[in-house]
């Protein structure tokens, strides 16, 4: 057989055999069609009977909650209808008791209406009965009892002095017993130094050639160092001193600082004076900062701004009648802090206002105004708590006491400034406040004379006994008080001692 032929047989069986192989799957197909039929249409019955089961279980659950609604419904019907009830019953209540206030309410009115005519009628009796009475003691009112009252008082003056003086005596010992204890055990706390702190312009000299040097060629040495530092440097023919004048005391310090340290060098020339005096810059700078945190520490004042500190320490090289017034501030402020535990203030908001009533004092050569104003303006301007500023403000009296801490403050500022030895005060200005003393209570009427003694703590008034009753002697010296307070400024108190003394003299021949 040749191989064409092969192919050829081969060709055709695979054409018989892939036509078997067709019918074949067709009718397996057929069979498996009817099959799935016959599942399908099972299926389909067993859901129909499954769908109606639970319709039926659907409809008696739906059938058994309206039956439960209903009962339900009814129920909720009942007590509904039984609070209906009962809120007719009280508004039938209310209305009634509404009928009983209405009644008395139109009684109520009708009685004040009586009343309001009787007063009217008895005013008008009591009118007519004081036009009689005037008429008949030919006086009015006012003036019959001014002319009682001046009559029981001279009558029973003896009495009402009596009287008055006990009870100010009971209660001026009373305060003063208390006062005394807070104070006492305030300044007994503290105990600090009392020596005075005098910041000094004068340099010491090793020896007068160095005047020479200082002064430099015709005077370029002195000329700059004195437009360097802003100081006048005064070279006289005092033996080995050399005296700085400003009028800040900054500017002084650092001229004494570079002066002292080009002294040191020897080498004193214009470039050298220009380095020495940035140099004690520096170390002033570094001095306040450090003055500043120490006080605002050691007084117990926190949280307080760098730069408010800068200015703080500033008072380090300030005096007041040779008082050191950054030790004074402290001072006060631990004074302050005191006496508000005793007081039951506040001694945080003390302490702070007693820490900064000065402050206006570091910069009052450069600004304008009081020290009071300017450390008012440089506390708000740094965000001070406005209680501290109310504290500090009326330590002068230039501001109203709006708080008890700014009387404590107050107090506090007079105790460390009048207490021996902490200040210094010129001849002038001592006689000046005598005088000025003497000269208030000597323009009241009825004073003969008048004394300012004990170091003018103590104002001492003579009056004529003809002139003037013990208890107008009681208002001389209250009015005396007054003026002096709101005239003077003192540290402290001043006592007044109004005498009245009636002299009887007799001679015997």
């Amino acid at each position: 057989m040749s191989v064409l032929e092969i192919l050829i047989l081969l060709a055709l069986g695979a054409v018989v055999g892939g036509t078997i192989g067709y019918f074949a799957r067709f009718f397996i197909s057929l069979g498996q069609k009817g099959s799935m039929e016959l599942q399908v249409r099972k299926m389909m019955l067993d859901a129909e009977e499954r769908a109606k089961k639970i319709v039926e279980e659907a409809e008696h659950r739906g059938q058994e909650k309206v039956e439960q609604l209903t009962a339900e419904y009814k129920e909720r019907e009942r007590d509904l209808k039984g609070t209906e009830d009962r809120l007719v019953r009280k508004e039938e209540m209310i209305d009634s008791r509404q009928l009983k206030v209405d009644a008395d309410e139109a009684n109520f009115a009708k009685k004040t209406e009586e009343v309001v005519a009787t007063k009217a009628k008895v005013d008008e009796l009591v009118r007519a009965q004081q036009e009689k009475l005037e008429k008949v003691a030919n006086l009015s009112a006012d003036e019959a009892k001014a002319q009682l009252i001046q009559t029981i008082e001279k009558q029973n003056e003896s009495d009402i002095e009596s009287r008055m003086r006990k009870l100010e005596i009971s209660g001026n010992e009373k305060l003063e017993r208390r006062a005394n204890e807070i104070l006492t055990t305030a300044v007994h706390r503290l105990g600090n130094s009392v020596v005075s702190d005098i910041l000094a312009t004068t340099i010491t000299l090793p020896n007068d050639e160095i005047k020479g040097k200082i002064i430099g060629k015709e005077g370029r040495n002195i000329r700059q160092f004195e437009r360097s530092t802003g100081v006048d440097v005064i070279v006289d023919d005092t033996p080995g001193t050399i005296t700085l004048s400003s009028y800040d005391p900054i500017r002084r310090q650092i001229a004494r600082i570079a002066l002292e340290n080009l002294i040191l060098d020897g080498r004193i020339q214009p470039a050298k004076i220009e380095e020495a005096v940035q140099k004690a810059e520096q170390e002033i700078n570094t001095i306040i900062k450090k003055k500043g945190a120490e006080a605002a520490y050691n007084a117990k004042v926190q949280n307080v701004d760098p730069k408010l500190l800068q200015i703080l320490g500033r008072l380090y090289f300030r005096t007041s009648y040779g008082q050191n017034v950054l030790d004074h501030s402290v001072e006060v402020a631990h004074l302050a802090g005191m006496l508000a535990e005793e007081l039951g203030a506040d001694p945080a908001i003390a302490r702070a206002g007693a820490l900064f009533h000065d402050i206006g004092k570091a910069v009052d050569h450069e600004v304008p105004g009081t020290h009071v104003e300017i450390g008012r303006r440089i506390l708000q301007k740094f965000g001070v708590d406005e209680r501290v500023v109310k504290a500090m403000q009326a330590h002068h009296e230039e501001y109203p006491y709006e708080t008890p801490e700014s009387m404590i403050v107050q107090v506090a500022d007079a105790i460390s400034g009048g207490r021996p030895g902490a200040r210094r005060d010129s001849v002038e200005n001592y006689i000046k406040r005598l005088e000025d003393l003497e000269a208030i209570a000597n323009q009241e009427k009825g004073v003969e004379k008048s004394y300012a003694i004990a170091a003018g703590r103590e104002l001492r008034v003579i009056v004529k006994p003809e002139n003037l009753s013990d208890l107008e002697c009681r208002e001389v010296a209250r009015r005396i008080a007054d003026r002096i307070e709101k005239e003077l400024q003192y540290p402290g108190e001043i006592k007044i001692s109004v005498i009245r003394e009636t002299r009887v003299i007799e001679y015997a021949r």
